[in-house]
């Protein structure tokens, strides 16, 4: 990734993101369209994860509500939890969803307790957690945290 890229996305995305105006974040890949936010939080840099779209767990509910996602991931080993907090052991997922209760993103916890995300077919940042929170463009808020043993 080139100095100008990195340059590029920290001035763009905090214009879709304010909150990462004050927050610090980190871009960490180029742009690409081969994968999205969903796919990336369950470890996979190969597929645009969505449901009804190019790439969806086959025979689960294919909508964009929370127990959809839930089950989802659930295929993936991960089991919903209460707390955002770093548990030794542990990787988690969020799930952020809009107003209408309608999943716009998932951020995939790091080691270190920050969160890593792909902004959609831009670049993959790494950020606190509620950092993409936020009225549209933003995610919406933190909906669900889910976990699975690593």
């Amino acid at each position: 990734m080139t100095v100008e890229e990195i340059r590029l996305a920290q001035q763009v995305v905090p214009q879709f993101f304010p909150r990462l105006r004050q927050e610090p974040f980190e871009v960490k890949s180029p742009r690409t369209v081969e994968y999205n936010c969903i796919a990336w939080a369950a470890g996979d840099n190969q597929h645009w994860w969505w449901p009804g779209g190019k790439y969806w767990p086959t025979g689960l509910r294919a909508d964009d509500s929370i127990p959809a996602f839930v089950e989802a991931f659930a295929a993936q080993g991960y089991q919903c939890c209460d707390s955002a907090d770093i548990e030794p052991g542990f990787e988690k997922i969020a799930l952020y969803m809009d107003d209408h209760e309608q999943v716009t993103h998932a951020a995939r916890q790091l080691p270190d307790g920050h969160w890593t995300s792909k902004l959609g077919p831009q670049w993959d940042i790494n950020h606190l957690l509620e950092g993409v929170c936020g009225p549209a463009p933003a995610y919406g808020r933190v909906a669900q945290i889910l976990r699975r043993p690593v």
